[in-house]
């Protein structure tokens, strides 16, 4: 049996943020997982990231489940998928549901009218999430990605298909 070693990465702690803000601003749509209290809860949301302020925001209904959930079990995990260039990013954090209407306003774009008709509609709340740590796998691409598996299959090697790193925000 073959000994797989995780990937390892060159990046600093410093390079590896900066990545992981990067790459969840660029993606947008996140899958928002809470706890229910019995299973874990996967949802897509749109993410307005904001690292000037240490916080992910995401627009949501009053009523939703999600809400409740934050209420009793805070600790949430975003993760951003590129599958197109291998790039994936997780987040987890403490999350909590507002109601700061000003913020709304300003977090408030074009695509939101798909849900709601003005950000004044008093059914959106906002949940803002302060994230802890975070996770990178960062490839150079999937052609590259490929073909470096492909070489590593036949040679026995571990393939370097880009970072991996844990950091803490």
């Amino acid at each position: 049996m073959s000994e797989h070693k995780e990937q390892k990465s060159e990046l600093t702690q410093s390079q590896a943020a900066d990545r992981v803000w990067e790459l969840s601003k660029d993606i947008d749509i996140c899958m928002f997982v809470t706890w229910d209290g019995e299973y874990a809860r996967a949802r897509p949301l749109s993410a307005r990231v904001d690292r000037g302020e240490n916080s992910i925001y995401f627009l949501v209904n009053a009523d939703s489940a999600k809400n409740a959930q934050l209420e009793r079990f805070p600790k949430v995990t975003m993760a951003w998928s590129d599958n197109s260039g291998y790039k994936y990013v997780t987040m987890s954090g403490q999350a909590k549901v507002g109601n700061d209407r000003s913020k709304i306003e300003q977090l408030w774009e074009k695509t939101d009218e798909a849900w709601w008709d003005t950000p004044q509609d008093p059914d959106i709340r906002l949940i803002t999430v302060v994230p802890d740590e975070a996770e990178l796998w960062d490839s150079p691409g999937k052609i590259v990605a490929t073909v470096k598996m492909v070489v590593a299959a036949v040679t026995g090697a571990t393939p370097d298909v880009g970072d991996n790193v844990k950091v803490n925000l």
